[in-house]
């Protein structure tokens, strides 16, 4: 993605990146991650890549993962979408147009963003979940409103003993940036302020105790803390950033 894609609290576009912030030629490098959670009878895949409708040959890549995984994706029933755009939602449908998730029973999505269940995605139109309300989707995750990227911008909460877990989709999309700034906004948030309130309020529940974040656009494999520090936060991923 260019860099003229980050806004700041105007809605202009930055002057000047930070050292910081690494660049793919001229352009931001952004990690696009899903996330399948399970405690062994129960499971739900949060958000589904972009299959072969974001024509980049770095993506699309998600039956890959699962099958390195060893997850069977014949047997995801349910699966929770962040939002709507296309790196998050395609995935339910295969590159040969057929479904990905064949024994698929509930796709949880906010209800502002059902409107995406067309075209090549009609086919999982009847089984759309639409989110208005914080609820459960099942024992152990809720779904919590977030509009501001998205009018159904969804964040999901996973609680299990080790504490909670907010797998928030597109709430920061530059991680080197958007954590010491989180004030910088992206050309693509539908509400920028809405978006930025947003993130204010979940990077401050993030540092509460035994909170831990997955970001769709975070470094893979986008799993971290997140701290205070100065005038931002700073990120402490659980494991090494690949790439």
């Amino acid at each position: 993605m260019p860099p003229t894609r980050l806004r700041d609290e105007d809605g202009r576009t930055l002057e000047e990146l930070p050292a910081a912030v690494p660049l793919a030629g001229d352009n931001l490098r952004l990690s696009v991650n899903a996330f399948f959670v399970t405690d062994g009878t129960r499971s739900v895949l949060i958000d589904t890549g972009a299959s072969n409708a974001w024509h980049d040959p770095t993506m699309g890549l998600i039956y890959d993962a699962l099958d390195e995984a060893g997850i069977d994706r014949a047997h995801v029933t349910d699966v929770a979408i962040t939002h709507k755009h296309e790196d998050h939602v395609s995935g339910l449908i295969a590159p040969d147009g057929s479904e990905a998730f064949t024994k698929l029973e509930r796709v949880w999505i906010g209800a502002g963003d059902t409107s995406v269940f067309t075209g090549r995605l009609e086919p999982i139109r009847d089984r759309v979940v639409p989110v208005s309300e914080k609820v459960a989707i099942n024992d152990w995750a809720t779904a919590i409103p977030t509009p501001g990227h998205t009018p159904g911008h969804t964040v999901y909460d996973v609680r299990s003993g080790t504490g909670h877990l907010l797998v928030w989709g597109d709430t920061v999309h530059v991680p080197t940036l958007q954590f010491d700034q989180p004030n910088v906004s992206w050309e693509l948030d539908g509400n920028q302020s809405q978006a930025r309130a947003a993130r204010a309020a979940l990077l401050q529940q993030l540092t509460e105790p035994h909170h831990f974040v997955a970001g769709a656009h975070l470094d893979s494999p986008g799993i971290a803390r997140v701290t205070p520090s100065g005038d931002g936060y700073a990120l402490e991923y659980l494991a090494p950033p690949i790439g």
